[in-house]
């Protein structure tokens, strides 16, 4: 399978647009955006002004990390629900080394960073070694990191600095700086998909794990380190997520949704459940739709339970939909 099967790419022409996951969801994303418009302006409101935009922007940057981790974990055939707890570890673990003091925010980085790999690195290894499937070994993980810091934590702890609020705050021109961060993991992430020796052999360890191994791939590494990556990816969530709130919260991540919200975005992005097919563009845009979604909703006033309906009926249609192309191509 050469790297255009792999990333969803298809020949030119309307029919290969349409058959490519990720141009598809891009244009769900304008049709919607445009859909929006005209409702709300028929309820007699606007839908895109700036503040919207920004809105949108903020409330994709977190789960737009994660999701991206969450990419390379499922394109080497394997998952994490370890995320959300270990964004509510992280959020605390910053806010805690940081104590509102600007001079502590590069040990506090570094802290959780060291705290991610130490928990991606644990996910790899009871998968590879003691062969637990990836669905019970992340969240055997993450009920673990859910008990410490239930014992540890009855609410928000910790305190930080003004200055690194910055980080869930401040933007330029419309263009937020947490957005700006999570385009430059998105950048990363594809960079090391298209561009890199292990970027080819996640693709080739999810198509296959058994014929990656007779190739002389060492799979066993590269879902160690896709964990490990995606593990690092929730700790940068969980930095923002504590700019943005000044404070660790034992909740924020589980609370968030973080765990089946950025598997739904994956997912939505064209990315194969089995892995070894998919990318980093159809998981932004994926994240994308979610968020206008949302805001759509917030305008329109909609209530949780009809918000819920609807998220998982488009989800459900879009995997349909990718399921039912990928047979048609089989045959």
């Amino acid at each position: 399978m050469d790297l255009l099967a792999r990333t969803g790419r298809t020949g030119g022409g309307l029919a290969g647009h349409l058959r490519d996951p990720a141009r598809v969801v891009f244009l769900a994303l304008f049709a919607l955006l445009a859909a929006g418009w005209l409702i709300v302006a028929l309820d007699g409101g606007r839908f895109l002004t700036l503040e919207s935009v920004v809105g949108i922007q903020q409330r994709s940057a977190a789960l737009g990390i994660v999701a991206i981790g969450q990419t390379l974990a499922i394109l080497a055939g394997s998952l994490d629900l370890s995320v959300a707890y270990l964004i509510s570890l992280t959020s605390l673990v910053a806010a805690e080394v940081m104590a509102g003091q600007s001079g502590n925010v590069v040990a506090a980085c570094a802290a959780v960073l060291a705290v991610s790999a130490l928990v991606g690195l644990v996910n790899g290894l009871v998968i590879t070694r003691l062969r637990v499937h990836a669905f019970i070994a992340t969240l055997g993980v993450g009920l673990i990191i859910k008990g410490v810091v239930d014992h540890l934590y009855d609410g928000p702890a910790g305190e930080v600095p003004e200055s690194f609020q910055l980080l869930g705050y401040a933007r330029a021109g419309p263009v937020p700086v947490s957005a700006m961060l999570w385009a430059g993991v998105a950048v990363a992430a594809w960079v090391l998909l298209a561009r890199t020796r292990l970027g080819h052999r996640i693709y080739a360890v999810g198509g296959g794990e058994d014929v990656a191994r007779l190739s002389g791939i060492r799979t066993s590494r590269v879902i160690v380190i896709t964990h490990v990556l995606c593990s690092l990816c929730a700790g940068v969530a969980g930095l923002l997520l504590a700019a943005r709130l000044g404070a660790g919260a034992p909740t924020v991540g589980p609370d968030g949704g973080y765990d089946l919200e950025s598997i739904a975005a994956v997912v939505l992005g064209g990315t194969a459940l089995a892995g070894g097919r998919g990318g980093v563009a159809g998981t932004v845009g994926g994240v994308l739709l979610l968020a206008v979604l949302d805001t759509l909703f917030n305008q329109l006033e909609v209530d949780s339970f009809a918000k819920d309906v609807v998220r998982g009926a488009v989800i459900v249609v879009a995997v349909a939909v990718y399921a039912r192309r990928g047979t048609r191509r089989v045959t």
